[in-house]
C-alpha cells in the first residue's frame, strides 16, 4: 500500500495558493493549505504533515519564521521553501535553519514534484534512522539485567519522541 503524502502548503495569495493546491491534489497529494503562518502552526499542530511548502514573503510571520517554529515542534517533517523574492543569501540561511530546498516562483510544476518526492524521501530516511537507533537503545536495555533500568531507557526515549 503506497502511502500518500500529506502536504501542508501556507502562501498569502489565494488564488496562487488555490491553483497549486488544485494541481497537486490531481496529482495524488493530500494536500492542506494555508493563508498565514500562525494557521499553518496551528493546523501543523492537529494534523501531521510529511512536508510544507512554504511561502518566503507573508505579512505577519515570514516563511522563515514558521519554518523555524515547524522544525522545532515537528522533528520530521521536511519544508520546501517557495517564493518569488528569493536570493542566495536567504538560500543559505533558509537551508541552515532546515529548509529542504528552495525553489523560485513562478514555479515549474514537474520540478516541484520532483523535490516533493525528494523531500518525502529525505523524511523517510531520517525518520527510520531514528526508528533504528531508537530500536537498538530498547535491544540493549533488554540485555540489562535490571528491569528498572529498561523502564527508565523507555521512559527517557519516549520522553524523547514528543
Amino acid at each position: 500500500m503506497e502511502h500518500v503524502i500529506k502536504l501542508l502548503i501556507v502562501d498569502d495569495e489565494s488564488r496562487f495558493l488555490d491553483a497549486i493546491a488544485t494541481r497537486l491534489r490531481k496529482r495524488g497529494f493530500d494536500v492542506k493549505t494555508a493563508g498565514n503562518g500562525v494557521d499553518a502552526i496551528a493546523l501543523a499542530r492537529q494534523e501531521k504533515f510529511d512536508i510544507a511548502l512554504l511561502d518566503l514573503k507573508m505579512p505577519g510571520m515570514d516563511g522563515g519564521e514558521v519554518l523555524q517554529s515547524l522544525k522545532q515542534e515537528h522533528r520530521f517533517l521536511e519544508a520546501i521553501i517557495l517564493t518569488g523574492h528569493g536570493s542566495l543569501e536567504s538560500a543559505v540561511q533558509l537551508t541552515k535553519l532546515g529548509a529542504f530546498s528552495y525553489l523560485p516562483k513562478p514555479y515549474e510544476l514537474d520540478k516541484l514534484i520532483e523535490t516533493l518526492k525528494d523531500a518525502y524521501e529525505a523524511r523517510l530516511r531520517k525518520k527510520f534512522a531514528a526508528d533504528e537507533a531508537r530500536m537498538q537503545k530498547i535491544l540493549a536495555a533488554g540485555q540489562a539485567e535490571s528491569p528498572l533500568s529498561i523502564l527508565r531507557t523507555l521512559r527517557e526515549l519516549d520522553d524523547g519522541e514528543r
